[in-house]
């Protein structure tokens, strides 16, 4: 395993835009307001060859554990347990405060090595915070712009003594298994959590887990960033441990509701993650049904071509839950008509009820949703189906359907040839998707059936018989 450096530090002194320099992308958010961070969130970060994980934490506040902030700052102090070091980054410019002197004394009393970032350096602005943070105790400081990128080589220079041995490790462990042709494993499955707020996504996700990796908590949108946890679960039934990427969402809320910036780029991540995810899960709260964002939400997931699982959450304070199950299936039928019959759980993410089923039915839907149709079988269904439904004739003209082929997996994509398809009637499209699903294996998963006839040669563009356009 590669070493694992923590980022930590009291809020506002740019450890998400460290980390977000260090791993070469803007994952983590980063605005001016503090406290924006409130999970830790891992990246694949390298310096110069040196490969290691960092992680970026929520800010250090001194405040009561049973606060919100109170409960960020045990998430961090969780977090340098197993870390290899620790990058304590304190603002050149604005100085050392009391809240910097006590997570000094905290980190003096750990035994993980600590490399002291004095951040926001550029210009004679932060040279007296340098000189300044000497007094912490904790060695020399490296100065650094984390925005800017100055600083970077330095910081090698610090990390290398510290992990450089395990990094070297790690990749001559890759190096050889990769000469000796170990096959690499299957991908762990990508699986999503998507809802509105406070349905219990975090909750769920550490009920999983064994243990509170995520901030939960009664206030409503606690998440703010899209966390993905690597995780092994062991299928109870065969006994099997299977690779699964968990990935917590911001919750999502009324478009119209959404008007400060930040909650705009926490909904702006969380379908990131789900453009990123293989499987997403909508979780409803049981105490408030379904409701209508629920379905936008759902309508977004499939749009974005991803399989969809629904789950109602809080099923242990469920009142009259046959009836509330069998009226969000209905529901859901009714209003996301374009994919009938979506696998409905029920679940608890209190008492871990379902939870088992679920999982076991999310790698069953990623089979699908990945699968490919044999040539023979899609001809012998493409055949069955235009014999017990023709198309129309619309004015007497007959619309010709000549062959299918698939050209794609992930989501299913089938590509039909024909001729005069700019006539043929959408519900006639809808009968080819659904009997897709129903005789080909894709019940529950998003299925997308393109229409292309030849050009027209005497038409005024250019093209040739054999090029097709007309894509739906």
């Amino acid at each position: 395993m590669k070493p694992q450096v923590i980022i930590i530090g009291r809020p506002n002194v740019g450890k998400s835009t460290l980390f977000n320099r260090l791993v070469g992308k803007k994952l983590a958010l980063v605005d001016d307001q503090p406290g924006v961070t409130r999970d830790r969130r891992m990246g694949d970060a390298e310096i110069a060859g040196l490969a290691f994980t960092v992680v970026d934490t929520a800010g250090w506040e001194d405040e009561d554990p049973d606060t919100l902030p109170g409960r960020m700052r045990m998430q961090t102090e969780v977090s340098l347990e197993g870390a290899d070091a620790a990058m304590f980054v304190v603002d050149a410019r604005a100085g050392l405060t009391p809240l910097d002197e006590e997570i000094a004394r905290w980190l003096r009393q750990q035994d993980v090595p600590v490399v002291l970032v004095a951040n926001k350096a550029e210009g004679a602005a932060g040279e007296a915070g340098v000189l300044e943070s000497y007094s912490l105790g904790l060695g020399d400081p490296v100065p650094l712009s984390a925005e800017h990128g100055e600083g970077v080589a330095d910081l090698f220079g610090a990390l290398w003594p510290i992990i450089g041995a395990k990094a070297e490790a790690a990749e001559a462990a890759a190096e050889f298994a990769e000469s000796e042709g170990e096959e690499a494993p299957l991908g762990a499955l990508k699986l999503a959590i998507v809802g509105r707020p406070n349905a219990g996504k975090s909750t769920l996700i550490n009920q999983l887990l064994g243990e509170d990796r995520l901030l939960t908590g009664p206030e409503a949108g606690i998440t703010r960033d899209s966390i993905a946890i690597d995780w092994e679960w062991e299928d109870p039934k065969s006994g099997e441990t299977r690779e699964i990427r968990l990935i917590d969402t911001a919750g999502m809320r009324k478009k119209r509701n959404v008007t400060e910036k930040l909650e705009k780029l926490s909904v702006a991540d969380a379908r990131r993650a789900v453009d990123f995810a293989e499987v997403v899960v909508l979780l409803l709260d049981a105490t408030q049904g379904l409701e209508h964002q629920d379905l936008k939400i759902a309508s977004m997931v499939l749009e974005e071509g991803r399989a969809l699982m629904i789950a109602i959450n809080k099923w242990d304070i469920a009142e009259n839950p046959s009836s509330l199950f069998n009226g969000i299936r209905a529901a859901l039928d009714d209003g996301l008509a374009q994919v009938r019959g979506l696998p409905l759980f029920a679940v608890s993410a209190k008492t871990g009820k379902g939870l088992d089923t679920m999982l076991a039915a999310a790698f069953e839907i990623r089979e699908s949703w990945s699968k490919r149709v044999p040539t023979a079988a899609l001809n012998r269904w493409f055949d069955e189906a235009l014999e017990a439904n023709p198309p129309p004739a619309p004015g007497g003209r007959r619309i010709k359907l000549r062959y299918i082929t698939q050209a794609g997996t992930r989501p299913p994509r089938f590509v039909v040839f024909g001729t005069r398809l700019d006539s043929l009637p959408k519900s006639y499209e809808r009968y080819l998707v659904n009997s897709i699903r129903a005789k080909l294996g894709f019940e529950a998963v998003p299925v997308r059936v393109i229409l292309k006839s030849p050009k027209n040669p005497y038409n005024a563009n250019k093209g040739g018989g054999g090029n097709y356009s007309g894509e739906r």
